[in-house]
């Protein structure tokens, strides 16, 4: 089969296009699926510049994301047949093979059933945003109907998924964005307070908008500065969820007690870096509810581009670019 290796660690070059063995299947509880495109993630880039999870398990094969068709099933398999149409998260962080191939095997339990009115391939853009911000709204932030949400870069790959699950949620929506097309996506998506956050302080617009108490929750997928300002647009009391890890100085910290504040991360990858069966059964079941969402039209993923499996270098340079609008995807 045709794979794209992670050859070293480094730059978007490390990236080949290689023949290499189709894999067999590890247990009796695993899938063979023949993939019909894979989602390009913010995390594989990070970790083809510095592979921290399996540093010595190159060449590799990158891409948490994939949908296709099960090829073969193990003899003890018994949610899925040969024929079935299939998307999950899984691999890609160096310990079983990604999604950036033509074939990949996966166990039963953390393969899902793609949304019946999604393209395979647009369903691959799905999983790991949807886990990601799925867990952030839902688990970190417990966020409730009637309830204010801050949603940092609403038109990126997991912020509009999270602003169509706190619309689905209930909540009222502020978000930022960076230029007018991406306003009117956030809108469109449901978010009810848009900030330019390159013309307007955007603490300044959260605390007018919201009679300066702040907002119940902010959702940060930016890091950085972006993460430490935040502080002071959530509500005495409220929570800030934050995929980055950004150090907090002690005058943050402080500010951060001062105001009460749950500081709370949200890494999707835990469960299968820490091997963690039942938490991949759980989150198997969060990409099945999502399925359902989508086939009730209350949730949808944008992709943005579409690449040919051989052009994985290029997709990881469009990401290294900042500011893409929605998801990447290799097609095989």
């Amino acid at each position: 089969m045709k794979a794209i290796l992670m050859t070293a660690a480094g730059n978007a070059d490390v990236l080949q296009l290689r023949e290499i063995e189709t894999p067999g299947l590890p247990s009796p509880h695993h899938l063979l699926v023949k993939l019909a495109a894979a989602g390009v993630n913010p995390i594989d880039t990070k970790l083809r510049t510095k592979p921290v999870y399996y540093p010595d398990n190159l060449p590799a094969i990158l891409g948490c994301d994939g949908a296709g068709i099960v090829e073969e099933i193990g003899g003890a398999v018994s949610r899925f047949k040969v024929g079935d149409a299939v998307y999950f998260c899984n691999g890609g962080i160096g310990d079983e093979p990604g999604c950036y191939a033509e074939y990949t095997t996966l166990h039963e339990d953390y393969c899902a059933r793609k949304p019946a009115n999604l393209s395979l391939q647009d369903s691959a853009a799905l999983p790991l945003v949807l886990l990601t911000a799925w867990e952030a709204l839902v688990e970190r932030a417990n966020l409730q109907a009637g309830q204010i949400i801050l949603i940092h870069a609403a038109a990126g790959g997991v912020g509009h998924i999270a602003v169509q699950l706190a619309q689905h949620l209930g909540a009222r929506i502020a978000v930022t964005v960076s230029d007018v097309k991406k306003a009117g996506l956030a809108q469109g998506l449901g978010a009810e307070k848009i900030i330019n956050y390159k013309e307007r302080d955007f603490v300044q617009e959260t605390l007018s908008w919201t009679g300066g108490k702040g907002v119940d929750a902010v959702f940060d997928t930016v890091g950085g500065d972006t993460f430490l300002r935040s502080l002071n647009a959530a509500r005495i009391g409220g929570k800030v969820v934050s995929l980055l890890s950004t150090p907090l100085a002690l005058a943050d910290a402080q500010l951060a007690r001062l105001r009460n504040l749950s500081l709370c991360f949200e890494l999707m990858l835990t469960p299968q870096v820490m091997r963690l069966h039942d938490e991949r059964v759980r989150q198997r079941k969060i990409l099945e509810q999502g399925a359902q969402l989508v086939e009730a039209g209350q949730l949808g993923v944008l992709v943005s581009h579409k690449l040919p499996l051989e052009n994985a270098a290029g997709a990881h340079r469009l990401i290294e670019q900042g500011g893409a609008t929605g998801k990447i995807i290799l097609v095989m």
